[in-house]
């Protein structure tokens, strides 16, 4: 028989989500599961040094509070909650919750997973913890968890976990798991999925977007909607944004399947439900991401205000005067200036008049970039530019972090399900890997063609247990569209007007995915955005690589820009650390794109 859909939804986004997002999904309407996601990668260097200062500490300090206000609302209803809030202590966190339960005298079973800290075994960093996947997690709901913590797991394992419990999934059912890792990678970073942070945020009310929901089916299809009447909007265009947000191209792999995103296909199944078909997995990798967090040393940063005439001569006698001043014994490791241009000329108010030159300072010792060289720097203030001022006083240096990321055998972890009652339970490596291998390039089908032949997942057969690699087959590139052909009539627009964007990062890398709502406006972004008119388009990307990928059934691009972050967020190399403004960015500039698409 069977099992009945299970309804997955999730309540936090990031360390510091909206705190009454559980209360809202407890009492908006019919659900199973709550999963709440916590962890990037900036937010375990975070925990990590929370766990410096104390050893007890290391989880997210806000899901116990959001707990304590409705954990007899779940328990009446029945609700199981699944989160990674445990950060780098999940079991730190599970006794809290513990001992929250009994003090408010509700009844729950509450377990946890370990093993995906292997920070003794790479010295020298704060925090090294591996990419886990959902079936430690399975095997606490398995035996009867209300709630299950986990620490460094995969965002989409919150989901699959889960679903692999109640659908009776193994880990050779990869068409499923990959489905469900679909659905887990759209809900993970909740309001994303329901009008938050959307290009188009016009077509509908987002002032207050509620989180997101899935059906899930036993085949590994699922349908994204919300409670009813929550604000915000479900649709096509909202789920393909998150489906690109942050991954690479068309095998998205992760430690209990290979998602391939090139099969995922979308269709709106009525008002706030969008039904995601057709996935297929493939065996894993045979090895774990590890995320590796250091200190990379300390920052610090002058804004000087440049109002008015004479911008560029300003800077360059503030910067020579610093250069000279400042640095004249000791240069930080690193320095760099940039003069951002916010300034327009005959301005009416004098904020729109002023340009802002931002001197950031790196080194690994303190005093390099401390209050000695801010101050000095300020001591400038009457000998200087005219209208001299700073943005903030000085400041001493702050330390910032480095993020990077490694991979090691599946072997080289002991993933346990730590039971309710206390019984460890193994959680056994895929017996099944396959290497990660890069889809070949595939040019986007035209609109009219019939769908490529469907690929079959690789079939093992190897005494060793490797999946061969099966290539995609080869599609022939699109037949002109009159719409794209070079004689129809164009218009000089921002590419926003076509297409819609989302952009962050991952580690020093950052993605950005475009798509659009047309199949004619697909063929011509394809055939149009090469790599090469990226980089023009965005000239900060000039010298880095850039890797386009092609997925023709979610009409998207998506481009990586390896390099782009420096050491990650942490370290913010640029002023948007995070990318995620970048795809905003290329929205803006202009193109000739033909009137007939817009």
């Amino acid at each position: 028989m069977t099992a009945p859909p299970l309804r997955v939804g999730n309540f936090s986004g990031f360390y510091g989500d909206r705190s009454g997002a559980l209360r809202e999904m407890l009492t908006g309407g019919e659900v199973d599961v709550l999963t709440g996601d916590y962890l990037a990668e900036l937010t375990m260097l975070i925990l990590a040094r929370d766990r410096l200062k104390d050893p007890s500490a290391g989880y997210a300090r806000t899901f116990p509070r959001q707990l304590e206000d409705c954990l007899g609302l779940a328990h009446e209803r029945g609700v199981r909650i699944v989160t990674n809030a445990g950060g780098l202590n999940p079991a730190g966190l599970a006794s809290h919750i513990r001992e929250l339960a009994d003090r408010l005298g509700i009844p729950t079973r509450v377990a946890h997973v370990e093993g995906d800290d292997l920070t003794a075994a790479h010295p020298g960093t704060l925090a090294a913890h591996a990419y886990l996947g959902g079936f430690g997690i399975a095997e606490c709901l398995r035996a009867g968890a209300d709630i299950v913590i986990a620490g460094r797991v995969t965002d989409a394992a919150l989901v699959t976990g889960p679903a692999a419990a109640h659908f009776g999934w193994t880990p050779d059912d990869h068409d499923a798991l990959a489905g469900s890792v679909v659905a887990g990678h759209v809900l993970e970073c909740g309001t994303q999925a329901t009008g938050g942070n959307y290009a188009f945020f016009r077509d509908g009310d987002v002032r207050h977007p509620g989180f997101p929901l899935a059906e899930l089916y036993a085949d590994g299809s699922s349908l994204i909607t919300k409670h009813p009447g929550t604000g915000g909007f479900v649709d096509v265009g909202t789920v393909t944004a998150q489906l690109l947000y942050e991954t690479g191209g068309a095998r998205y792999p992760g430690p209990d399947v290979t998602a391939r995103l090139d099969t995922v296909r979308l269709r709106q199944d009525g008002p706030d439900r969008v039904r995601i078909e057709g996935v297929r997995g493939e065996a894993p990798p045979p090895t774990l991401k590890v995320g590796l967090n250091r200190l990379g040393g300390f920052r610090n940063e002058v804004a000087f205000v440049l109002t008015g005439l004479d911008v560029e001569a300003k800077a360059a006698l503030v910067r020579e005067q610093v250069e000279s001043t400042a640095f004249a014994k000791t240069r930080p490791a690193e320095a760099s200036w940039h003069l951002v241009r916010t300034d327009r000329a005959d301005a009416d108010t004098e904020e729109t008049a002023s340009a802002l030159l931002r001197l950031v300072v790196r080194d690994p010792d303190e005093r390099a970039v401390g209050r000695a060289l801010t101050s000095a720097a300020v001591e400038l203030a009457l000998a200087s530019y005219p209208g001299f001022h700073v943005l903030a006083p000085p400041e001493k240096g702050s330390p910032y972090g480095v993020f990077e990321d490694v991979a090691v055998p599946h072997s080289a972890v002991d993933h346990v399900a730590v039971l309710h009652d206390g019984r460890r339970v193994s959680v056994a490596p895929p017996h099944v890997v396959a290497p990660h291998v890069p889809t070949p390039h595939v040019a986007p089908p035209h609109p009219a063609d019939p769908p490529a032949p469907h690929v079959p997942p690789p079939h093992v057969s190897s005494a060793h247990g490797l999946a061969p690699y099966v290539p995609t087959p080869h599609v022939p590139p699109p037949h002109p569209r009159t719409a794209a052909s070079p004689q129809a009539p164009t218009r000089r627009v921002p590419l926003g007007h076509l297409a819609g964007a989302r952009s962050g990062d991952k580690g020093g890398d950052a993605n950005l995915g475009l798509w659009t709502r047309t199949d004619d406006a697909y063929a011509w972004l394809a055939a149009t955005l090469t790599t090469s008119r990226f980089k023009e388009l965005l000239p900060e990307t000039r010298d880095l690589t850039v890797t386009r990928h092609e997925l023709p059934n979610l009409r998207a691009l998506n481009f990586v820009v390896t390099g782009i972050l420096g050491a990650g967020v942490a370290a913010r190399h640029r002023f948007d650390p995070q990318a995620k403004a970048l795809g905003e960015w290329l929205r803006s500039r202009h193109l000739d794109i033909p009137e007939a698409l817009l």
